[in-house]
């Protein structure tokens, strides 16, 4: 039987290291630090820092930087365990000079900078630029919904959550009556303890809810109707997603085509991605222009995005901003000749409960209807105009749907009192020449379905490796600022993978 040496991975050694041996050329970490001591200018963290002439000497920010940055790539992400990687980990030590900052330290570095970390965010995509690893003539939007440090069961409308206060009152009422009603019986002191501490809870909420509702107004859609508040973080919204409700933000990140370098990082409370398609384009804008990257990036590339984004007036302003965008709508796959026969296996679907309006007997030339029963309808609106389309109006007698033993086919609802209503039109609609119409002829004709083919292969993977390799399920912080901060960390720690495997830090 062979022999061999023995191992002991359990045994703790002294062992001299150097630590700049550590960081091996063509890493992530190796890339990381060059960028941090040679290449970023981190000046913009220098206004959080007012020890010039007095107090205690501040970590520099590369070092909580590359502490970050390097945790989050290897999905550490609470500021305790990052503490304690600084304390035990070899490449943690090499990175920070073997300095030890403690979890608060790091968690308001991180929660305290997001201007500071747009600016890093901006000075590393120039370093991208810089060494060939955007392209500019292919961009590609989309965005991921992911909870955050809020709960969801604090939101509501204004009204709703005045509701839930008048309900924690009246708890407390019976409660304190409860109490009262017992008052001269065997007293259960550990049962009389658990009473008051729930009493105390619910008027804490209750408080909390009337203070909430006195210091915010409703919050408002774009078209005037009011979305639900979050009393812990306001900033953020209810979500819907394939695995149900979220209470989150929907991080958005536009990627360019070349090595899928994210360019723009953007983190909105918005549950509908056609808000922010305009923002977030506006600040690919803006950083392209002080980077002195391009004065018009938006006019100079082709940009993509799915049907979450695809609106008419999202459309007029990209056309306004002489855009060539691929966006793509609802029923953008059924138009699709590839797909024609996509149904084919799936079960046949039933015929109508109810009488369509080809089940009625309709005569263009006498203009009378009939319905399925017999009973002849009258017209009562001869140039009826729905979407666009001119028709006439039929209204069938009370008399006749009243006694009629096919109404539970005709009508919606059985006790219905208004009597059935079918319109039938005389002419095909005519569509305006407009944004929508445009963009769908383009992007159903061949270039157009080859070149918005290719957003998949552009904006996905960044959000396959930060989601599935760096582990990023949800945001740790509160506020659209501090989340939007942590999402762009997220995006930087992707960017600098991208030099470490493809751009010059590969010496």
């Amino acid at each position: 039987m062979p022999r061999y040496k023995p191992t002991n991975l359990a045994q703790d050694a002294f062992v001299a290291i150097c630590f700049e041996k550590q960081i091996l050329p063509g890493t992530f970490e190796y890339a990381l630090h060059h960028l941090m001591e040679h290449e970023v200018d981190l000046s913009a963290f220098d206004a959080h820092y007012d020890n010039d002439l007095a107090g205690a000497r501040a970590y520099h920010p590369k070092v909580l930087l590359k502490a970050v940055l390097f945790a989050y790539a290897r999905g550490l992400i609470g500021s305790r365990r990052i503490e304690r990687a600084c304390r035990e980990n070899v490449q943690f030590m090499a990175l920070t000079g073997e300095a030890k900052p403690d979890h608060a330290t790091i968690a308001a570095f991180i929660s305290r900078s997001p201007e500071a970390i747009e600016a890093v965010f901006r000075e590393v995509l120039l370093v991208c630029d810089q060494a060939g690893l955007i392209g500019r003539e292919d961009f590609a939007i989309d965005g991921v919904k992911l909870p955050s440090n809020a709960s969801k069961v604090w939101s509501g409308r204004h009204e709703e959550l005045a509701s839930k206060s008048r309900k924690l009152d009246r708890a407390v009422r019976r409660m304190l009556k409860a109490h009262r009603l017992a008052d001269g019986r065997e007293a259960d002191s550990e049962l009389e303890g658990h009473g008051a501490r729930q009493i105390e809870k619910l008027k804490r909420q209750s408080a909390k809810i009337k203070a909430f509702l006195k210091e915010t107004s409703p919050k408002l859609g774009p078209r005037g109707k009011e979305r639900k508040s979050n009393l812990t973080d306001n900033d953020s919204a209810k979500l819907a997603t394939g695995k149900g409700v979220i209470q989150g933000y929907t991080a958005v990140a536009v990627t360019d085509a070349r090595h899928q370098i994210i360019v723009e990082a953007q983190a909105h409370g918005v549950p509908q991605e056609q808000e922010l398609l305009k923002p977030v384009l506006e600040g690919l804008q803006e950083s392209f222009q002080e980077l002195d990257l391009c004065d018009n990036i938006l006019a100079d590339t082709r940009l993509s995005a799915d049907s979450g984004f695809h609106s008419g007036e999202n459309l007029e302003w990209l056309a306004a901003q002489h855009c060539d965008a691929y966006i793509a709508d609802n029923l953008f796959r059924k138009r699709d000749p590839r797909f024609v026969d996509a149904d084919k296996y799936k079960p046949p679907k039933p015929p109508p409960e109810h009488y369509r309006p080809n089940d009625f007997s309709y005569d263009p030339d006498r203009l009378t209807c009939v319905c399925p029963a017999g009973k002849s309808l009258y017209r009562n609106g001869a140039n009826v105009r729905i979407n666009g389309r001119c028709g006439i109006k039929f209204t069938a007698p009370k008399s006749a749907c009243g006694p009629c033993r096919q109404r539970a086919r005709c009508l919606k609802d059985v006790g219905q009192k208004s009597p059935r209503q079918v319109v039938f039109f005389r002419e095909p609609a005519q569509e305006a020449d407009t944004a929508v119409r445009r963009m769908r002829e383009k992007i159903d004709s061949p270039r157009g379905r080859m070149l918005y083919g290719r957003r998949l292969g552009t904006v996905e993977p960044p959000f396959g490796n930060l989601r599935y390799h760096k582990g990023l399920d949800r945001l740790t912080l509160r506020g659209k600022a501090k989340v939007e901060g942590q999402w762009r960390l997220y995006a930087l720690v992707h960017n600098i993978e991208k030099l470490a495997h493809y751009g010059e830090m590969r010496w």
